[in-house]
């Protein structure tokens, strides 16, 4: 634990001074779709292209990050409040190096700490964001008024979802809160457990049809990752799938689809850090 504690110490004091991390908010209308999963073998296919990668872990009581990983960590994001330690304190690391900040239990209102916990939470992060290039959220299934505000604050969404009708429904339902709570809020596609590419997009294409013509808004597609039984395996052995099977279709697949992420264009992205939106909302409430 020692060696662990001196690694992300280097780490953080080596990042220190550049731009701060981009926010992406990963959600989902419903248990069950591979949500975590994704958020974890996204990271580390992220890292494998340079980029410093941080998990946070915002299932509060729920969060499954560490499990998935193997992992049993030694704080959490609650002990950041119980014992106001210092969020870097509560990094911890997971595969191939991988830093990640578990949910923990025992705080299920975020928004209903003080003031002064809160202010205390909002410098704690400012400060973490200097240290990342990404910044991902594992949201809760579904939406509360807590997760919602987390979500909107980020610079981008990623609904995930998958091609069967329920899935599809609820995966609507998160898009429609989130474009009634912030229209300008990039939001991505990921459709998992597709038979194919070509259902995978149908999917895709379906959802976005429904978006735009009842909410007047636009979704992107991130990709399409096929269902695959080298997931399930890697998921019992509670290893990420890049790692356990690097060579299987969906490996493959995340591999590319993070390589053409990293070579769009975010030009359009929100000015205002992950901090200042969230702000707005603390402030209205």
């Amino acid at each position: 634990m020692k060696d662990q504690a001196e690694v992300l110490r280097r780490r953080i004091q080596g990042m220190e001074g550049e731009k701060q991390a981009k926010t992406i908010a990963i959600a989902s209308g419903k248990g069950g779709v591979g949500k975590s999963n994704f958020c974890i073998n996204f990271a580390l296919q992220l890292m494998r292209n340079d980029k410093k990668v941080l998990i946070f872990d915002l299932d509060i009581g729920m969060g499954n990050i560490d499990i998935l990983m193997g992992k049993s960590p030694r704080r959490t994001f609650v002990d950041l409040f119980r014992e106001e330690m210092s969020i870097r304190d509560i990094v911890e690391l997971g595969p191939e190096s991988l830093s990640y900040i578990a949910g923990g239990s025992g705080l299920s209102h975020i928004f209903e700490l003080d003031q002064a916990k809160f202010a205390y939470f909002q410098s704690e992060f400012e400060e973490l964001t200097k240290s990342f290039d990404y910044i991902l959220f594992d949201m809760g299934a579904g939406v509360t008024q807590d997760s919602l505000h987390f979500i909107s604050s980020a610079h981008e969404a990623i609904v995930v979802t998958t091609p069967e009708p329920t899935s599809l429904t609820d995966g609507y339902a998160m898009i429609k809160h989130l474009v009634h709570n912030d229209k300008s809020l990039p939001i991505k596609i990921l459709v998992n457990r597709s038979l194919n590419e070509k259902n995978g997009r149908a999917t895709f294409d379906r959802l976005s049809l429904v978006v735009n013509r009842f909410l007047e808004a636009e979704v992107a597609l991130l990709g399409v990752l096929p269902d695959d039984r080298s997931v399930l395996e890697a998921v019992n052995k509670q290893r990420p799938f890049v790692i356990d099977r690097p060579k299987s279709k969906v490996s493959r697949s995340l591999e590319e689809m993070v390589r053409d992420y990293l070579n769009e264009s975010h030009s359009q992205e929100s000015p205002l850090s992950f901090v200042d939106k969230l702000k707005r909302f603390v402030f209205e409430r």
